[in-house]
């Protein structure tokens, strides 16, 4: 089984990096961070752009993710409110939904093909509690004025033939997209204004040269005046002060057969949904009838086969009337995760630019950085003083993985207490 993004996508074919190259701004990772960096320098003016690609874009987490537009970051919001303040809080939040609007206007700026499903994210209540739903109503009214819908439990059982939830919060402000399609649009954009793609060119070294740096790889070197570093979980071995800063962890995602009219039996609205659980699914309706569904992390990158049985399982829990159907596609992605679970958007003494750290809320916050180092670099405007809170702190490698997993454990031990008094199975 391959990736259900993969299977329905074609793809241009693209130079190897081979020889000397000049350029001004010379861009480590072709997904969505790096793309986005380089299409925000083109729409900018700046000239003498270069992404460098190890695999093919949108190879990584860019291109193997649930496909959610939203707004906010990994860090909870209240969390976020708790370092920053009210002021800062809001000024990065709004930042991501500015990117949002961004990406909708892409999509509309350059034709982008990509199933984008303009109906909103369903938080879906895990629990019988209503204060988990009302609590977070009330901190995104009152600390970031947007407004999140109540849905209460009858509401949400005609759009989601489940028992499973106990009512929910509809962000509408929100959509979903095949992340893939969209990638490769970005790309083609940032081609057609100037920018050079090169693939199939994992970079070797980076070194400083003179005023700026030469990127290296196999068969052909990059004199840049600027770097930026956005290889996400997958840099290895080339730039150590951003690579031992964020922690490559695995997800999962699969994707059913086409469900035809028995899609309506289970999902009955075109929203994309995810729980209130540490541990939480994330799924949404494909425009073909399939169901995407994604979930739980892990420092192992597993077979499909393994992340279909797994999924599957976590599928049956929520909708038991789906139990024949046939999964068709599977896969996992490494996602870059900072210990502190914000994005690491910035330039380091040295001189190198980098946007890291995106794992589990990426779309909007990718974008987000490439607009910001884009105007840093084009010398429009700094990056906001409040990703400083953020920076590139040591992930500690191994121990760091390990004690990723203890914690994704405990929590999903945590879920499963508070749930045991309406499920003692």
């Amino acid at each position: 089984m391959h990736s259900y993004y993969e299977a329905t996508v074609e793809r241009p074919l693209r130079p190897e990096l081979t020889g000397q190259l000049g350029a001004n701004v010379c861009v480590v990772g072709g997904g969505l961070a790096g793309l986005s960096t380089a299409l925000g320098l083109a729409e900018r003016g700046v000239r003498d752009v270069v992404v460098v690609e190890a695999k093919q874009v949108g190879y990584g987490a860019s291109g193997r993710n649930g496909g959610f537009v939203f707004g906010g970051y990994s860090l909870d919001c209240a969390d976020l409110l708790r370092i920053l303040g009210p002021a800062r809080a809001r000024e990065l939040y709004a930042l991501t939904i500015d990117a949002v609007d961004l990406m909708r206007a892409r999509i509309q700026r350059y034709a982008i093909a990509c199933d984008a499903t303009d109906a909103g994210v369903i938080l879906a209540n895990w629990f019988d509690d209503p204060s988990r739903l009302d609590s977070q109503r009330r901190l995104m009214k009152d600390a970031f004025d947007v407004e999140w819908e109540p849905l209460g439990a009858a509401e949400l059982s005609a759009r989601l033939k489940t028992t499973r939830y106990h009512g929910g919060l509809f962000e509408r402000n929100a959509f979903h997209f095949h992340p893939l399609k969209y990638v490769l649009g970005v790309a083609r954009a940032a081609e057609a204004a100037g920018v050079r793609i090169v693939e199939q060119s994992p970079v070797t070294s980076l070194r400083r040269q003179g005023a700026g740096f030469a990127v290296d790889t196999a068969h052909g070197t990059v004199d840049a005046r600027h770097v930026v570093m956005a290889g996400g979980g997958y840099a290895r071995n080339v730039y150590r002060r951003v690579e031992r800063a964020v922690l490559p962890i695995a997800t999962y995602v699969m994707a059913t057969e086409p469900l035809g009219a028995r899609l309506a039996d289970a999902i009955d609205c075109p929203s994309a949904v995810y729980d209130t659980r540490f541990a939480f699914d994330y799924y949404r309706p494909l425009p073909d009838t399939r169901i995407l569904w994604g979930g739980r992390i892990s420092i192992l990158e597993r077979e499909p086969e393994v992340i279909a049985r797994l999924l599957r399982r976590d599928l049956l829990k929520v909708y038991p009337q789906l139990r024949d159907v046939r999964i068709e596609h599977a896969w996992g992605g490494l996602m870059s995760y900072a210990r502190h679970k914000m994005p690491q958007i910035g330039q380091s003494a040295d001189g190198v630019w980098y946007a890291v750290g995106f794992g589990g809320h990426g779309m909007a916050p990718t974008t987000v950085s490439g607009e910001l180092l884009a105007a840093a670099i084009a010398g429009e405007r700094p990056v906001p003083d409040a990703f400083a809170s953020f920076g590139l702190t040591h992930t500690f490698g191994a121990l760091g993985l390990a004690a990723a997993q203890l914690t994704y454990t405990a929590m999903q031990t945590r879920d499963a207490l508070a749930d045991r008094p309406r499920r003692p199975d």
